[in-house]
């Protein structure tokens, strides 16, 4: 039986300590979407500016390159256990930047995966390039693919046209980093901002999906699910980060605190438009399992 660090008493936010390798293959249970923020393997002992200061790009040991056979052989280790966890349905959301994406969209393709989409995320507030020999790096990529080749995934293509004034939306995804707000119960290398994931979660998934997170670090996958009505999984071999999981998942159990997070997400139209869709979200899915009853 698998040993959660960390459960919420309403069962929707479960925290595992352990390394991926180890616990992936100790449980059966599938997963409707996942979220990887894994390692870029970019802590080369460089240089950057953060918050007007200069400042190490170093994020930890977990972050540090070992060469490009090591990269590969790790990233189709890790991808090879999470295919085992996804439902034939199933996506999964890759984050990274030249570092590690080519090597992700390789072995994705070789493991059977059919990718999707690759989205840019640019930055609106980028930390400006420390050498002056490059252009600043404002974005990262996100690879969408699918676990099966033909198997139909789910996609909310309505509302994400929507949320872009009525047109398609584009790969192209101009959203803000990470706020100081998104830091009050501490602070994560790699945090990544609430915009971003609840975009991806809304794109791919229903209400009361289950959505893993192998490397969760600070959970913004899981706050960002909760927030939107879905459960989440994840796993870190940090204890450190895991407290600050469970401290934000604690603090939006202040209805309060999670209404006006929600508010702070961006890329809607206005404040309200977030809620109005979780609202008729969950109309229809009531209405949904009605009919399913009186079949």
């Amino acid at each position: 039986m698998v040993k959660s660090y960390f459960k919420s008493q309403d069962k929707s936010f479960t925290l595992i300590n352990d390394d991926i390798f180890n616990i992936l293959s100790k449980f059966e249970f599938k997963f409707d979407m996942i979220f990887a923020d894994p390692p870029y393997f970019l802590s080369n002992g460089g240089l950057t500016i953060q918050n007007g200061k200069i400042t190490s790009v170093n994020k930890g040991k977990w972050d540090k390159s070992y060469g490009f056979d090591e990269i590969n052989n790790f990233n189709k280790k890790w991808l090879s256990l999470i295919r085992n966890k996804m439902k034939p349905n199933a996506t999964i959301w890759i984050s990274g930047t030249s570092h590690n994406i080519f090597s992700i969209g390789q072995i994705l393709l070789e493991l059977g995966f059919k990718i999707l989409n690759i989205i840019t995320w640019e930055k609106t507030n980028p930390p400006p390039n420390f050498s002056c020999r490059y252009f600043t790096h404002s974005t990262e990529q996100i690879i969408w693919a699918r676990k099966e080749e033909k198997v139909p995934h789910y996609f909310n293509y309505k509302l994400m046209k929507q949320l872009n004034d009525n047109k398609q939306m584009k790969d192209v995804w101009k959203l803000p980093a990470i706020a100081k707000w998104e830091k009050s119960c501490g602070k994560h290398p790699t945090q990544k901002p609430l915009s971003l994931l609840t975009r991806l979660i809304l794109a791919s998934t229903e209400k009361g999906a289950w959505i893993l997170d192998p490397f969760t670090g600070s959970s913004t996958t899981g706050i960002a699910s909760n927030l939107l009505e879905r459960k989440f999984l994840g796993i870190d071999n940090e204890v450190e980060y895991l407290e600050i999981s469970k401290a934000r998942k604690k603090e939006i159990e202040d209805i309060i605190i999670a209404q006006k997070y929600k508010s702070k997400i961006k890329g809607f139209r206005n404040e309200n438009e977030l809620d109005l869709f979780l609202i008729k979200e969950s109309q229809t899915k009531y209405i949904l399992n009605e009919i399913k009853g009186i079949t």
